[in-house]
């Protein structure tokens, strides 16, 4: 099938799908017309790599698993360091937005939200006057 039959297929956008073959995260052969061309094995992998992506998993990541998915020989325990560095990661970032959303709590909080010109947020935004960690 062609690119935009795979885009259809996977719910991935033709140019997703052209960029990942650029960077040969997947590959699809091409016909004698240079058309690329792509089979059940390459819709796998792109489905694959769209639930990862979506999942958060990096390129890299995504590398490394589909790598371990076409190899017989990896255990589970590989597949889940590579999950567990990603829930770690996630847990992280989850850490960090939960003090970003209360520092922005905090400069809401500041703001009376009238006329005036005197704003506290762009203030804080500027380093200024209010502390808000």
């Amino acid at each position: 099938m062609n690119i935009g039959q795979a885009a259809e297929q996977t719910g991935l956008p033709a140019k997703t799908i052209r960029y990942y073959e650029d960077i040969g995260l997947v590959t699809a052969p091409r016909h004698g017309n240079g058309y690329r061309y792509y089979a059940d094995r390459q819709l796998e992998q792109l489905r694959f790599v769209g639930r990862a992506r979506l999942l958060g998993f990096s390129i890299e990541e995504c590398r490394s698993l589909l790598s371990l998915q076409a190899n017989r020989q990896r255990t589970n325990a590989e597949v889940k360091t590579i999950l567990k560095q990603h829930l770690n990661t996630v847990d992280h970032k989850l850490v960090e937005l939960q003090s970003m959303r209360s520092s922005l709590v905090e400069l809401e909080q500041a703001c009376p939200g009238d006329e005036d010109s005197n704003c506290p947020i762009l203030k804080n935004l500027a380093g200024n006057n209010i502390r808000v960690d």
